[in-house]
């Protein structure tokens, strides 16, 4: 194996050597990786895998360690226990600027005082690189985050917000590193701007087949930009997989509340039956792999029944609220008894096209829904 992992990088040990499930060897491989402060514990015995030129993604709660996790895996902090491997190799005690990756901070972090080519160019001055180099790079660099040739020499102060982002991502290309890391990038950026970034990051992770590791709050980053998608609890990592898997799949009931609207139901399993106490209803001949937990179910997974139309269960009750989403509309009901107790008939949300006819509040309706359409979690 060739040596791509920079300067002072030590080999790791063979019992801690990691391959992905295909056997390549992944991009960066943490194992056991603990960060401790004052005694509470950031990160907490992570266990991961990333790809080689994969979009990864952590996301998380605020306080999950997703953030810590990231200043780990970028070498500005260390581990206080686990090791963290680069392409077999381990980096606990490497710098940043000795590894072959760079950072795309939320602050951005560049230079008011410099141009936007010299901007760019910073890294590469610190290497010593001669100013006519540097300067082409920062050129080509230009053109590959779409912005006009002629930004070289202007004041980084005088471009806009969207503007300075692409300086920002320009600059952590020009060393060229093997591994970019994204600490929130496009937090402070309004919606629209935001979108048009998404598109861009992700053309540029297709274009120039880098690893991207990538911490957002924005479940539609997420969903929109990512190969995998890793969802932080209190220092651990609790499921890693393909965006559209753990929108669908959830492991736990964290899981599917974090990942978007969803219902939960208390399900039992009775003899040749799965009831959902709270609804009054039950599943014949369906079954779940413990005597109680929860179904799960995505608005969009309960359709809105016409006169005399049927599915496995109903769900029978009053809309008290309709939004409009985009292409769809979603329905807040209230099921039938829920007057009696609002904890044991919580609101039920379902969805329909955003034009199609549907009664509003106050109207009576029935949503249908099928067991193979939820999936059971436990705590």
């Amino acid at each position: 194996m060739s040596d791509r992992s920079g300067p002072g990088v030590a080999p790791a040990t063979s019992a801690s050597a990691a391959r992905t499930a295909d056997g390549g060897e992944p991009a960066l491989s943490l194992v056991g990786v603990t960060r401790v402060f004052g005694g509470s514990r950031a990160v907490d015995a992570v266990d991961l895998e990333i790809r080689e030129g994969e979009f990864f993604t952590i996301v998380g709660p605020s306080g999950s360690g997703k953030s810590t996790l990231l200043r780990m895996l970028a070498g500005l902090d260390r581990p206080s226990a686990g090791d963290i491997l680069l392409r077999g190799r381990r980096v606990n005690d490497v710098p940043a600027n000795a590894r072959p990756t760079a950072m795309v901070f939320q602050s951005l972090a560049l230079f008011d005082h410099m141009s936007v080519g010299d901007n760019i160019a910073f890294a590469l001055k610190m290497r010593g690189v001669a100013r006519l180099e540097r300067m082409e790079r920062a050129r080509a660099l230009l053109d590959v985050v779409h912005l006009p040739a002629a930004y070289i020499d202007k004041p980084v102060t005088q471009c806009s917000g969207g503007e300075r982002q692409r300086v920002a991502l320009a600059r952590a290309l020009a060393s060229d590193p093997e591994i970019l890391f994204f600490d929130e990038p496009l937090s402070a950026i309004d919606n629209r701007l935001r979108k048009l970034l998404q598109v861009e990051i992700k053309e540029l992770h297709r274009r120039t087949g880098k690893t991207f590791v990538y911490i957002t709050h924005a479940l539609e980053e997420a969903m929109v930009m990512s190969d995998r998608v890793a969802l932080m609890r209190a220092g651990r990592i609790v499921q890693v997989a393909p965006p559209l898997e753990i929108y669908d799949r959830p492991t736990s009931r964290f899981v599917a509340e974090f990942m978007g609207e969803v219902n939960v139901w208390r399900a039992v399993r009775e003899a040749g039956a799965v009831t959902l106490p709270e609804l009054g209803l039950a599943f014949p001949s369906e079954t779940i792999p413990a005597p109680e937990g929860f179904l799960v179910a995505r608005p969009e997974k309960l359709a809105l029944l016409r006169e005399g139309g049927a599915a496995p269960a109903t769900i029978a009750g009053t809309i008290v609220d309709e939004f409009v989403l985009g292409s769809r509309k979603q329905i807040h009901l209230r099921p039938d008894g829920a007057g009696e107790s609002a904890r044991e008939r919580p609101t039920v949300f379902g969805e329909i096209p955003a034009d199609a006819a549907a009664p509003g509040p106050g109207a009576r309706v029935r949503l249908g829904l099928a067991f193979a359409d939820c999936r059971f979690v436990t705590e």
